[in-house]
């Protein structure tokens, strides 16, 4: 018989979201947070640039909302943005009360003023940022909260399998979910009266990606398996700047690089951003991300390159010290020559439909992050708008479930899970033949340039793979890298067949077969059948 655990709320993921969303709660709730790898690991612990938020007094609301609209281009949800915008301040102090400690424009000084870059889209200076290593500030700061929350249990090295829904089609109810603890290699499962998708993106179905390895869309699967309508994922953001070197293949080079005038170069040195777009370098990311893909592939060049050098070392190190320390360690100063780069996957716009507070199709289900889809991002995402949603949106699912949370509910036996019909497997060189597969032809089928031949020819590989590996599933004992493939396999259906929906080239989704974009469009509204 397999172990059940039992909480009030169930919260998949540990990142800005999952945490906000916990302390959020806690003292109202009993509180499980999974967190797949161990609970600093994450986009969240990784992210570089900051968050964008309305401090300076020269900037306001109304402009923040027209800079994420137009970087969108005129598919987001208006109503969402003007949301997130109005509650950014109030989202960020609230980081700022837990602990997080943003640059200041005199360090020294308490009571200074908050330091602001700009980044590409933006049209003030608004990304509240702890030097180039906001994210790890964040996650850090989030973690000690968390872990000495007495009513928050963190399970570690945790993965989700797949949601528990009552049976009842009129009013499908969330009850919990099958985890498998790799811990001790055994599938386990959680009861909770509200459980939360906090399980970040999806850009690890790309052969060459930003993002860490637990960035395997597993929420985004599990909702769609579920029964949640998925929208826009065939918005992809490709972040424009990633190092190419063969040891640091996921290492990014973040946004404020270019805020702060850094230039791209072809590889003899000359600068080409300008015969591309009138803003140049601080164009937004999917306008920057093809200028690049296009003179690498006219020049059949392995990359571009990134150039502050002409900026002084003192302030390279200064606002980039992490940056500076990762490159030197690999050979490559900075302050005097370029950093190669190339895109790489970044950021999935779409996901989970849900409303402002979080909710989606499902009762007692909920979604916040990047797994979602809110309307805030379009057809491309504003620079640093990610980390505000995530915690925008956890505070205000947190005041709904606590709302509405029946904390005496009684506890529900969950079905238990049936593996006694299934082996260990024999044979992992399958899942690594597959997972390799679908990464290459997501890469050059999926990319950041499309045709419809090869968006066909990509669903047609998807489909072949997903038969072999759900007869997988049926005949073996679940693993990580088992788990994972059968969600990007998912995953990637579900960007192939937004892709193909969209006859139109519209922010991050470019296909040559439909250059031009439609006077009217709206976002790609994916339902599952039965």
């Amino acid at each position: 018989m397999n172990q059940q655990h039992n909480c009030d709320v169930l919260i998949i993921g540990s990142g800005a979201a999952g945490l906000t969303l916990a302390l959020n709660l806690a003292n109202h709730a009993d509180v499980i947070i999974l967190s797949k790898g161990p609970i600093n690991e994450g986009s969240t612990f990784y992210a570089q640039g900051g968050i964008a938020a309305v401090f300076d007094e020269n900037d306001s609301v109304d402009e923040h909302v027209n800079d994420t609209l137009v970087a969108g281009n005129d598919i987001c949800d208006k109503d969402i943005v003007q949301f997130t915008a109005e509650n950014g301040r109030e989202a960020m102090e609230w980081l700022i009360s837990q602990g997080v400690d943003f640059d200041r424009e005199k360090p020294t000084l308490e009571d200074s003023k908050y330091h602001l870059t700009r980044e590409g889209g933006h049209s003030h200076r608004r990304i509240l940022h702890a030097a180039d290593a906001t994210g790890k500030a964040v996650q850090t700061t989030l973690v000690e909260q968390v872990k000495m929350h007495s009513r928050i249990r963190i399970f570690e090295r945790y993965n989700a399998i797949d949601l528990i829904c009552s049976k009842s089609k009129q009013d499908k109810q969330c009850i919990g979910a099958y985890i498998w603890n790799r811990n001790i290699e055994k599938v386990e499962s959680i009861h909770s009266k509200k459980t939360i998708l906090a399980t970040g993106g999806a850009s690890k179905v790309y052969q060459y990606t930003s993002n860490p390895d637990i960035a395997s869309g597993d929420g985004i699967a599990m909702a769609w398996r579920a029964g949640c309508k998925v929208a826009n994922m065939e918005f992809n953001q490709f972040h424009p700047t990633c190092l190419y070197h063969p040891q640091a293949r996921t290492f990014l080079l973040t946004e404020a690089l270019r805020g702060e005038g850094a230039i791209l170069r072809r590889p003899d040195g000359s600068r080409f951003m300008p015969e591309f777009d009138e803003r140049a370098e601080l164009a937004p990311r999917d306008v920057v991300a093809r200028a690049i893909d296009f003179e690498m592939k006219r020049l059949g060049a392995d990359c571009m390159f990134l150039d502050i050098s002409h900026k002084s070392a003192k302030f390279i190190k200064q606002h980039f010290p992490t940056i500076y320390e990762k490159t030197c360690a690999l050979g490559i100063d900075m302050t005097r020559e370029p950093l190669p780069i190339v895109p790489a996957a970044h950021y999935t716009c779409g996901g989970v439909m849900i409303d402002k507070n979080g909710q989606t199709d499902v009762n007692g289900l909920y979604a916040i992050g990047e797994v979602s889809y809110t309307g805030l991002h379009g057809a491309n995402r504003l620079a640093s708008n990610s980390l505000l949603e995530c915690v925008v949106f956890a505070r205000s699912a947190a005041q709904h479930i606590a709302a509405t949370l029946n904390t005496k509910e009684k506890i529900k036996r969950l079905p238990l899970w049936d593996e006694s019909r299934v082996t260990d497997s024999d044979e992992e060189v399958v899942i690594q033949h597959n997972w390799h597969e679908l990464r290459l032809f997501m890469w050059d089928f999926v990319g950041i340039v499309r045709t419809t031949k090869r968006l066909e020819r990509a669903l047609h590989r998807v489909q072949l793979l997903q038969s072999e590996i759900e007869e997988y599933y049926r005949h073996f004992r679940v693993s990580n890298n088992l788990l994972e493939l059968r969600n990007l396999v998912q995953v990637a259906e579900l960007i192939i067949n937004s892709a193909l929906e969209r006859k139109e080239s519209r922010g991050l989704h470019f296909t040559l077969d439909f250059p031009e974009q439609l006077e009217v469009s709206g976002p790609t509204i994916l339902t599952p059948k039965g």
